[in-house]
Order: structure tokens, then C-alpha cells, then sequence
């Protein structure tokens, strides 16, 4: 995601929001700038992300927004891990696939 502190507590939120009301449990939860399955920044592999949030809000300052990895480690079933993937993802983008601009650029893995 391309987020400064605000965005990723705001995406951090609808996470635990939507792991709170499944039978799930969050182990872990960490902030990455680089890549696990290698050592490439996550600027380099998630730019257009960036370039995504420029091009939506033309001539606004990025301020200390920065592209990043959330990733969440769950105790739970497989069906329950796709229910809170889905439920997060829309949280994202609520608007559905009309044209929109995100709050916070993402992509999801």
C-alpha cells in the first residue's frame, strides 16, 4: 500500500475489524519495506502505487506517505482467511469497480 501513518492505522483498523467478528485470531502483524522472498524494496516492486496516488490527486504533496507491506499472520481456516480478505478489500475500495480514487493505493497478493 502507498500510506503515511494515518493511512496505515486507518487500514490497520478495517483489518482488525474484520478479523474481530470471525472466528479468527491475529498472530502477528507487521510493517515491511522490503520484499520477504527477496531483498528488494517495496518501492521497487509496488511503485505504481505511488504512481497511482500522483496521478489521483494531481499537484498534492505525497507528504510522508511511503509504499509498504502489511502483512497479517491469522490463526484460522482457509474459508475464514478468504472471508476476511474479502471483507478488508472491500473495506479498501467500497465504491465497487467504478472509477474512483482509493483513500490509500493498495494491492493485494
Amino acid at each position: 500500500m502507498y500510506a503515511d501513518e494515518q493511512g496505515l492505522a486507518w487500514v490497520r483498523e478495517l483489518v482488525d475489524r474484520a478479523v474481530g467478528c470471525r472466528s479468527a485470531t491475529a498472530v502477528k502483524a507487521d510493517v515491511a519495506c522490503t520484499s520477504p522472498d527477496s531483498d528488494l524494496a517495496t518501492a521497487e516492486i509496488y511503485g505504481f502505487l505511488a504512481e497511482q496516488w500522483a496521478f489521483e490527486h494531481p499537484g498534492h504533496h505525497s507528504g510522508e506517505r511511503e509504499v509498504v507491506e502489511l502483512r497479517v499472520h491469522l490463526a484460522c481456516s482457509l474459508r475464514t482467511w478468504r472471508a476476511i480478505r474479502k471483507a478488508v478489500i472491500k473495506s479498501l475500495c467500497p465504491e465497487g469497480t467504478a472509477p474512483h480514487a482509493c483513500r490509500v493505493p493498495w494491492f493485494a497478493g
